[in-house]
């Protein structure tokens, strides 16, 4: 469009020129005329220089925006489906971790710390796992008491008088019961734990509030395994231990026969028999559950009402896990009134934080002690069930 302009205005000059007259006048309007033509060259030369810049700038521009919208870039907008590759490939790997199929394994990339993964560092919980600890539930059944003495001593009546039928006029006879005492001292179970300065301070409180309950477990599981079974030297007398229980033999060595179950219920006396309780652990409790009576009843009965436990011949039963299993020449279960035995406390869980005596060393020791003592006071209280050998 500025070519044509220009060549109309040169065929405008050009006319005046042919029209006019020769003169001054003439000479002078030629003259203006090319003089306005010259400088409408140049601005026009401008303008084109400037057209080509903004061209250039413009392109230039473009060339920006396609590098910053590039994947990985940081810039321009990014789609849901960026990455669904990667996020397709971690969740196979997830699922089937090096079982993955290869063509998803590589989209993976796996580096070590000095590459970058101590920028990714894996997150600590506070939830703590901790393993099953079994604790005996013989204290929910057994006569509990506290002593602030060495030990405590039960007189004990061991036989009655001897009185006998007499005609009239008859002489009386003398009679002599006889009496004894049981003692039971505590025993002590105690061990110690040395923990860093640095680690309890690090951690708040929670590095000794998990040895506390550590602790805790571990006294409660080593006390229940010592009221069935402890040797009553060291350690309280167990119920399994106490040579005056007597027992019934059941006949078979790996069969339990609910028929001897039934004949050693009833062979204690009925005051005891109605307060007693039967014992065993999980094992043996759950075989027992399949056992039928000579009817085809089930000797083993639920739980009828919330709160109430379930029933073996309609006496409750307790779980005891340090119990023995059934086997040969074995004693698996145990009933009577477990008041017959006696759990004396006389220290309960002590525990002692000493952070002197390895101070240099930047060392806290915490000590733990239990004072506890356990014996059969009436052995007539109870029954057990012997396994055939």
């Amino acid at each position: 469009m500025l070519n044509v302009t220009k060549a109309a205005l040169a065929a405008s000059s050009a006319i005046l020129v042919t029209k006019g007259d020769e003169d001054d006048p003439a000479d002078m309007v030629t003259k203006a005329l090319g003089e306005f033509t010259q400088k409408f060259d140049d601005r026009l030369k401008a303008v084109e220089t400037k057209s080509d810049s903004a061209e250039k700038i413009e392109q230039r521009i473009k060339d920006l925006e396609t590098k910053a919208n590039r994947p990985g870039a940081g810039g321009g907008a990014k789609s849901d489906d960026d990455g669904a590759v990667e996020k397709k490939a971690f969740g196979t790997y997830l699922r089937l971790g090096n079982q993955a199929p290869p063509e998803e394994l590589k989209a993976l990339t796996v580096s070590s710390d000095p590459q970058g993964g101590y920028l990714a560092p894996a997150e600590m919980s506070t939830e703590f796992i901790r393993e099953l600890v079994l604790v005996s539930p013989i204290r929910s059944v057994a006569s509990v008491r506290s002593t602030g003495a060495s030990s405590v001593i039960y007189p004990k009546r061991t036989g009655i008088t001897n009185a006998k039928w007499k005609g009239e006029e008859q002489a009386q006879e003398e009679s002599k019961p006889t009496f004894g005492q049981a003692e039971i001292a505590p025993k002590e179970v105690n061990t110690f734990v040395d923990l860093s300065n640095q680690l309890l301070a690090d951690s708040a409180g929670q590095a000794e509030a998990e040895v506390r309950m550590a602790l805790s477990e571990d006294f409660g599981q080593k006390e229940g395994v010592a009221f069935i079974k402890g040797d009553g030297v060291l350690q309280p007398e167990g119920l399994m231990t106490n040579a005056d229980i007597a027992s019934t033999l059941n006949g078979h060595a790996t069969d339990i026969n609910p028929d001897q179950m039934i004949k050693l219920m009833y062979s204690l006396p009925a005051l005891y028999r109605n307060a007693g309780t039967w014992g065993m652990n999980g094992t043996t409790l759950g075989i027992i559950r399949t056992i039928k009576d000579a009817d085809g009843r089930y000797i083993w009965q639920p739980s009828f009402q919330a709160g109430q436990p379930e029933t073996i011949l309609g006496r409750p039963v307790i779980e005891l896990p340090d119990m023995p299993d059934i086997a040969a020449n074995q004693f698996p279960i145990i009933f009577g009134d477990f008041s017959g035995y006696r759990i004396i406390d006389r220290v309960g869980l002590s525990i002692l934080v000493n952070p002197y005596i390895r101070a240099t060393e930047g060392v806290t020791r915490i000590h733990a002690t239990r004072r506890v003592g356990g014996q059969v006071l009436q052995a007539a209280k109870f029954k057990k069930l012997k396994m055939a050998a």
